[in-house]
């Protein structure tokens, strides 16, 4: 093994790692290395969050380098994909992707390792959350049809190796958030797909999509699900401000293309079509009496979060790329 990055090495030979048992071979392994290692930060001067206890802060002059760790590394394609034929969606519209009888079984394997790649690479690439949050659905027993979609995914991003988000300065720190679901789009189990943008000073900050646990009975129920997760990410994004050192002055904003579901949000009677999410119905209306959130209604022609939901056409797509700050380092200029 090579000696861990940071360790001098010498030219004594035989020289080997000592691993201590309290960091290796025991259940609670990672308990005991991260209470090592924030130690070790506490001790340095970092000051550990209370909204996320792997984030350490340290306040000190000078410009910003690094951001969470976060590095690029490059080595060898692994893919085989580099002479394939670029695409400019990562998605097939309207596909029907879902787990069939008769459905013709891929490498296993390669799928798994192909998925795990791009669920880490769409960590800083919000074009490909919707895409991957559905191929990352058939990790045990993938077909070719889900080969096939993962295959588009590594097509478009041949043709867009440089995108990436840009961040401008607009003059103000406000937090808000777009919110939006696809009601029974999965075509195994009904289940809706909810997903979220959240934006910080105008910029996109986080993102997610992901299809719901339960099935939903109506429309309004599944944007009402998909407003509940948007709520908990703006809040947990409000206290991170606030460890930062600023937070925002005024109501949150959580745009949504669905009236029904606004309404439930402010209406406080119960009835038979919101008394099945009674606790986020709750959540809700806290949240809302306290100004701490607020949703305005925005039309599904302005809807940012439809890309994380369903498989748009790709003039919507691109369109919906541009508003969320997304660009390409490589492009002329």
């Amino acid at each position: 093994m090579d000696p861990p990055p940071g360790i001098r090495v010498t030219s004594k030979e035989g020289m080997v790692c000592k691993l201590q048992k309290s960091l290796y071979g025991l259940k609670q392994s990672p308990r005991a290395w991260f209470g090592r290692f924030a130690a070790s930060m506490r001790k340095s001067g970092y000051v550990q969050s209370n909204s996320d206890h792997t984030l350490f802060l340290k306040r000190r002059k000078g410009d910003l380098k690094y951001f969470l760790g976060i590095e690029v590394a490059r080595s060898k394609h692994e893919t085989g994909m580099l002479d394939c034929k670029p695409i400019d969606t990562p998605s097939e519209h309207n596909h029907k992707l879902g787990l069939y009888p008769d459905q013709v079984p891929t490498n296993k394997e390669r799928y798994q390792r192909l998925v795990g790649k791009l669920i880490y690479l769409a960590h800083t690439r919000p074009d490909i959350a919707y895409a991957v949050s559905v191929v990352s659905q058939f990790m045990h027993a993938p077909s070719e049809d889900h080969m096939a979609a993962v295959t588009r995914v590594l097509r478009y991003l041949k043709v867009t190796p440089g995108k990436g988000l840009m961040f401008s300065k607009y003059g103000h720190t406000d937090v808000e958030g777009y919110t939006d679901a696809d009601w029974a789009g999965s075509a195994t189990d009904r289940r809706s797909t909810s997903g979220y943008f959240t934006f910080v000073g105008g910029n996109l900050v986080t993102w997610r999509s992901k299809k719901q646990k339960v099935v939903s009975r109506s429309s309004a129920e599944a944007e009402y699900r998909g407003m509940a997760h948007g709520v908990c990410e703006l809040l947990w994004l409000r206290r991170l401000l606030r460890d930062l050192g600023f937070g925002p002055k005024k109501p949150m904003d959580i745009y949504c293309d669905n009236k029904a579901a606004i309404a439930i949000a402010h209406n406080p009677v119960q009835h038979d079509r919101t008394k099945h999410v009674e606790v986020d119905r709750n959540f809700i209306k806290e949240k809302l009496d306290a100004e701490i959130v607020s949703f305005p209604f925005i039309s599904s022609e302005y809807q940012l979060a439809d890309v994380l939901t369903k498989a748009v056409s790709t003039s919507i797509f691109h369109n919906s790329l541009d508003k969320l700050g997304m660009r390409d380092v490589f492009a002329p200029t």
